[in-house]
C-alpha cells in the first residue's frame, strides 16, 4: 500500500495517489509496496527501491549508501512492543530532495504515532529530513516503552527467584516456570539491544547524509539528541542482560542445590541401610554351626542390631549437620 503525505508546512494530508506529484509532497509510505507501487515511485524520483530481500542485508554497505544522489537508511525496527514476544523488521529510509521515502513490510505503532504528533503541531514535517527525524523520535519512544516493561519484568523475576516458598516439588515446577520466563524475557532484551544498535548506526550516517546535504542545523541537533537518547537506552539494556545472567545463574544455582539435595538423601539413605543390611546378611547364612540359631533370644538380638546399626549412622550425621 503506497500513501503520499503532502505538507502546508504544519501539517500532513494524504495526498491522492492517482494525481501526479507536486513540489508539496514530502513524505511517500510503502507499506509492503506492490510491483506497480515500486515502479510508480521509481520513475518519479528516479531512484531504485530495495526489495525486501535487499532490506535484510546486514552488510553496511548495504544499509547505508548513496545512489543517484539519494540517501539510503536501513534499520531494524522493534514493534509489537505491546506483545509478548515484540518481532523486528527492518525499514528503509530514503531521502531524495526535499522527500522521504519510507519502506517497511511491517507495521510499527510509531508511525501512526508520529502522525498523531503532527496533528497536535508536536512534530515537525515541512521537509523529508524533518519528517525522518520525528519518526525516529518515534521510534526511539517505542523501544523506551518496551525497555520499561521489560525492566519492570526483570525486577519481577528476581523478586520470585528469590522469594521461592513452598515443599521441593512447588519449588521445582516453579524454578522451572521461571528458566522458561526468564529465557523469553533475555530474547526480548536482545531483540530491543539489535534494534538500539541498527538505530544508532543509521543515525551516525543521517548525520552525515544531513551534512552533506547542507540540511538546516536544527535537523543535526535533533538527531544528536536523538543519539544521546538511543546510547542511553542501549547502555540500560547492557545493564539489563547482565542483570538477566545474573538472574539465570541463580536460578540455576537454586537448581542445582535442589538436585544435590535429593542426591545428598538417597546417598544418607544407603549409608543408614547399609549396617542393618549387613547384619540381616550375617543371619542369613546358611551354616551349619552357628550360635544362635539354637537361642531363644536370637531372632530379637538381630532384629535389636539392625535397629541399633541404623540409629548409630543417623546420630552420627546429625551432629555433623550433614542430614
Amino acid at each position: 500500500m503506497m500513501t503520499i503525505y503532502e505538507s502546508n508546512g504544519k501539517a500532513l494530508k494524504v495526498h491522492e495517489t492517482s494525481a501526479p506529484l507536486t513540489g508539496n509532497c514530502v513524505w511517500i509510505d510503502l507499506l509492503q509496496p506492490t510491483a506497480e507501487e515500486d515502479k510508480f515511485v521509481e520513475d518519479a524520483l528516479a531512484i531504485d527501491i530495495p526489495s525486501r530481500a535487499e532490506m535484510r542485508e546486514i552488510e553496511p554497505s548495504n544499509r547505508f549508501y548513496q545512489e543517484r544522489g539519494a540517501y539510503f537508511m536501513t534499520a531494524s525496527i522493534v514493534y509489537s512492543v505491546e506483545s509478548p514476544v515484540p518481532q523486528t523488521s527492518p525499514v528503509t529510509f530514503i531521502l531524495a530532495g526535499d522527500r522521504l521515502v519510507t519502506v517497511r513490510y511491517a507495521e510499527p505503532r510509531a508511525f501512526p504515532l508520529y502522525l498523531q504528533r503532527v496533528e497536535k503541531g508536536d512534530a515537525p514535517c515541512t521537509t523529508g529530513a524533518s519528517i525522518m527525524t520525528g519518526l525516529i523520535d518515534a521510534i526511539v519512544h517505542r523501544m523506551a516503552d518496551l525497555i520499561e516493561r521489560i525492566q519492570d519484568e526483570v525486577d519481577r523475576l528476581a523478586q520470585a527467584v528469590f522469594d521461592l516458598r513452598g515443599g521441593v516439588q512447588t519449588r521445582n515446577r516453579r524454578l522451572d516456570v521461571l528458566l522458561k520466563r526468564i529465557g523469553k524475557t533475555g530474547d526480548n532484551t536482545a531483540r530491543a539491544e539489535d534494534s538500539a544498535a541498527s538505530l544508532n548506526r543509521l543515525l551516525l550516517y543521517f548525520v552525515q547524509a544531513t551534512q552533506d546535504r547542507e540540511d538546516d542545523p536544527r535537523i543535526r541537533q535533533r538527531i544528536k539528541g536523538a543519539q544521546r537518547d538511543i546510547n542511553s537506552l542501549m547502555d540500560h539494556t547492557k545493564f539489563l542482560s547482565q542483570r538477566i545472567s545474573f538472574i539465570l545463574d541463580a536460578t540455576l544455582g537454586m537448581i542445582n542445590i535442589e538436585q544435590n539435595q535429593i542426591i545428598k538423601l538417597f546417598s544418607v539413605m544407603a549409608v543408614v541401610l547399609l549396617p542393618p543390611t549387613l547384619v540381616a546378611s550375617v543371619y542369613g547364612m546358611n551354616f551349619r554351626h552357628m550360635p544362635e540359631l539354637e537361642w531363644t533370644l536370637g531372632y530379637p538380638w538381630a532384629l535389636g542390631l539392625m535397629v541399633l546399626a541404623a540409629i548409630g549412622p543417623i546420630i552420627y550425621f546429625r551432629r555433623k549437620g550433614w542430614f
